[in-house]
């Protein structure tokens, strides 16, 4: 979930490939979460599959890359991943805060 969440929102940005998505994720969260390969490329290849994402193989400085965008099935996805995450911070805050 949160995975995913975090995928879509950074290619919702701009299209990026695999290692730089990690490095967004890890950069605008400074290292409180860090999408190791193990679990990055496994969630981009399920987020493909369900049509969130597409793929497409470019050629950088001489390697071949998968670059990753965000579809419209993505963007529906990543808009009900945000109104279930203010759902949990709002149910989290009335937890911590009421005595």
């Amino acid at each position: 979930g949160t995975l995913n969440l975090l995928i879509l929102r950074t290619l919702e940005l701009e299209p990026r490939h695999g290692v730089a998505i990690a490095d967004r994720i890890a950069a605008i969260t400074r290292g409180t979460f860090v999408a190791r390969p193990g679990s990055l490329f496994p969630a981009l290849h399920r987020l493909e599959q369900e049509g969130a994402i597409v793929g497409a193989w470019t050629v950088q400085d001489g390697r071949r890359l998968k670059t990753y965008r965000l579809t419209p099935a993505g963007r529906r996805q990543l808009a009900a991943g945000r109104r279930d995450w203010e759902r949990v911070v709002e149910a989290m805050r009335l937890v911590l805060e009421t005595e």
